[in-house]
């Protein structure tokens, strides 16, 4: 397996910059972000459209396709760390020219919507990027999660232990870390950005989706191959989920559980990752190892 491209770990005086390649920022919450990152000894560079709108978004695709574009391009930018999540990061994922970040490889740092760019910088570019706390939720972030972010930024090791779940499967598991969103994944399944997850452990979160359609893209993971052949899985954060007036009948792990129960590698439920105040970092496409146990489970990279 070929090895995955590390960016350098970041260093106090660090220029970083902050964009949004998806749904409009809330302007209030800069003051706490900078102040956040200032205290890490980060310097903060906004992207010339971070302020911008269009719509739901965080200006037009044009102007948030600039602002990854000038961050990828800018050699004295260290880190690319996404505001928030929501939707439009597909509809620039055509329109970046990503070849200097393979020359001079950065951090870019983000989850939920940021998924689709982590599958690019997986699957075009072999990469290592950042599933991470966003700016829109610092407020809020346990200071475990934020402490993670901070120490893979600067490349300080750090061990992730998480509570055990009746549903897990014990075993230990190693590989590269990779997935994110599971509607994201699910979007981009079957195109150029779609992920390999052979010999690797996948992680999968979400949120307030339908307890059926839940189902349905683990049936779509399943019949694609890409359950059979993995080292592990990590399900972090499955938040607020619905269900119709008449119910599916099953829980979130327990269609998660079904889906892959006739494999036999290690799984883990209710991982501090995804959209939770908790929301832990990990690095993915890098070798991590993932230790389910019965009395805790143990994430290392």
């Amino acid at each position: 397996m070929k090895n995955s491209i590390l960016p350098n770990n970041l260093k106090k005086g660090d220029k970083i910059s902050l964009i949004s390649t998806a749904r409009k920022i809330d302007v209030e919450k800069l003051a706490h972000t900078k102040e956040v990152l200032n205290k890490w000894g980060l310097t903060v560079i906004e992207g010339k459209n971070l302020r911008a709108e269009s719509n739901q978004f965080c200006g037009t695709d044009m102007q948030r396709a600039s602002d990854l574009q000038d961050a990828v391009n800018d050699n004295s930018i260290k880190a690319i760390i996404c505001f928030r999540g929501g939707y439009g990061t597909v509809r620039i994922l055509e329109s970046v020219d990503f070849s200097n970040l393979i020359k001079n490889p950065k951090w870019i740092c983000g989850y939920s919507d940021v998924t689709g760019l982590h599958n690019y910088l997986n699957s075009k570019c072999n990469i290592a990027s950042m599933h991470s706390a966003m700016p829109v939720n610092f407020e809020t972030n346990t200071k475990e999660a934020l402490e993670t972010f901070r120490k893979a930024l600067f490349g300080e090791k750090y061990t992730i232990i998480a509570e055990t779940h009746s549903l897990n499967r014990e075993g230990v598991a190693s590989g590269k870390i990779i997935g994110g969103n599971l509607s994201m994944l699910y979007s981009l399944s079957g195109t150029k950005y779609d992920i390999d997850t052979r010999g690797k452990i996948l992680f999968i979160e979400d949120l307030d989706e339908y307890l059926y359609h839940l189902d349905r893209m683990m049936w779509n993971l399943k019949l694609s191959g890409k359950l059979e052949s993995l080292s592990g899985v990590i399900v972090g954060g499955m938040t607020e989920m619905n269900d119709n007036d008449i119910p599916f009948g099953k829980q979130v792990v327990e269609i998660i559980k079904e889906a892959v129960q006739e494999y036999d590698y290690p799984i883990c439920f209710n991982f501090p990752c995804g959209h939770i105040d908790d929301n832990r970092a990990l690095i993915l496409n890098k070798e991590a190892r993932l230790i389910v146990g019965h009395s805790s489970v143990i994430f290392e990279q």
